[in-house]
């Protein structure tokens, strides 16, 4: 887990995991680390991903510019998120997916809520790269 400055007052608590291919992941700690990295943090390219319907960390999938991840590195960071979420112990688990230019805070809401725009689903089973 580390702790990455957001400018000169804000700090954001990350998990951060690298795929095969050195695709690089960050999954936000708290509600308030969730809305860092999705808001602050995240370029519009990179990818969002969050568990549908239940509590969880909010993750992404750091872009590359001129190369689009495959399938199963989608995939792999969408377990990521299952497993931050209270689906880790579930089999498989449905999670939102999207880039993160359509990931939004709409105006009052709490910490760690957005709303999202253009969603596909992917099914995954909770879980974390191997060290």
């Amino acid at each position: 887990m580390d702790k990455t400055r957001i400018g000169a007052d804000q700090e954001v608590t990350v998990y951060r995991y690298e795929l095969p291919g050195g695709w690089k992941v960050l999954a936000g700690k708290t509600d308030e680390d969730n809305d860092l990295l999705s808001i602050r943090l995240a370029h519009p390219e990179d990818w969002w991903f969050h568990v549908r319907g239940m509590p969880g960390s909010h993750v992404l999938l750091k872009h590359r510019p001129d190369e689009e991840p495959d399938r199963e590195t989608l995939k792999r960071a969408a377990a990521i998120a299952a497993y931050h979420s209270k689906a880790r112990e579930g089999g498989m688990v449905s999670v939102s997916c999207t880039r993160a230019k359509y990931v939004t805070k709409p105006r009052g809401a709490k910490p760690g809520t957005v709303a999202i725009r253009r969603e596909s689903l992917l099914k995954v089973r909770p879980g974390i790269p191997e060290e």
